[in-house]
């Protein structure tokens, strides 16, 4: 587990170095105790600063974790590798976005923990103001969609990339759960399936096709 934020200044005032400091002695805490096993006071004495210092820069426990969630969250370098994707059609797109996307997820694997702390003892409610701030840089992707293939159904771009992410989202949490007591069968070219699924779906269309001619 890196203690270090995805993204650090190049210059920082002693101010926001002690700020940082303290995010990250919150976060390897809340990681190994969870939310509520978690005093300030520790975060305090992990940090190696005094207690009040802490409430100079965070009104209290859950505006620190608010901070770390925001900083932890890997959605900075998911929308990187994301835009590194590259593919001439829909198919090679997708399979390029899924793939780098994974691999984003995979060098983070406490950030499952992290959600879980957010869903489980927050009940979600710091997820809607993270998703307001990640939406517009997601929706420079979802306009990709749009550009790479004329036979991409008639259907709301924005339903398209929550599909996406749903289903390649399920991928990452899978592997992170039980990917350890996943069969051999249900792990080959796992991710190649999943990409196949999202763009064709499970049902055989030239089947379908000559059974409903039947019909």
């Amino acid at each position: 587990m890196s203690d270090q934020p995805p993204i650090q200044p190049k210059e920082v005032s002693r101010s926001e170095t002690t700020r940082t400091e303290i995010v990250q002695a919150a976060y390897r805490l809340f990681i190994q105790q969870g939310y509520h096993g978690t005093s300030v006071r520790q975060v305090a004495q992990s940090a190696g600063i005094a207690l009040g210092s802490i409430y100079n820069h965070f009104p209290g426990k859950e505006d620190l974790f608010v901070a770390v969630l925001e900083t932890y969250h890997p959605y900075h370098e998911i929308l990187d590798a994301a835009q590194t994707a590259r593919g001439e059609t829909i198919e090679s797109f997708v399979g390029s976005v899924a793939t780098q996307m994974i691999l984003a997820l995979g060098k983070h694997p406490e950030f499952l923990n992290l959600m879980l702390i957010e869903i489980v003892e927050f009940n979600s409610q710091h997820i809607p103001v993270l998703f307001s701030e990640v939406f517009p840089q997601f929706s420079v992707l979802v306009e990709e969609f749009a550009t790479r293939d004329d036979r991409l159904r008639d259907l709301p771009l924005f339903v398209i990339m929550r599909a996406f992410i749903g289903l390649f989202f399920s991928h990452y949490i899978t592997e992170a759960l039980i990917g350890a007591h996943i069969p051999p069968e249900m792990k080959e070219n796992a991710l190649d399936h999943f990409i196949d699924i999202f763009l064709h779906g499970i049902v055989d269309k030239a089947q379908d096709a000559i059974l409903s001619g039947e019909e």
